[in-house]
């Protein structure tokens, strides 16, 4: 299951790509395109959602 905890880093990297995306067409065209700052925002709530619950199931089987 370390394998999961990679995927989750791979989150932030998406988020980089999109973000970067954005500012670099805004840098050259004047637009801003709001799909990849959503799914910018979505990649880094999914970071900490997977975060959040990865640490949850560790703690309950810790327990166990």
């Amino acid at each position: 299951m370390k394998y999961l905890s990679i995927f989750q880093y791979a989150y932030l990297a998406f988020a980089a790509v999109f973000f970067y995306s954005v500012f670099e067409t805004y840098q050259k065209t004047g637009v801003v395109n709001y799909s990849y700052i959503v799914l910018g925002a979505l990649a880094i709530f999914m970071f900490f959602f997977r975060r959040k619950f990865s640490k949850k199931f560790q703690d309950r089987n810790k327990q166990n």
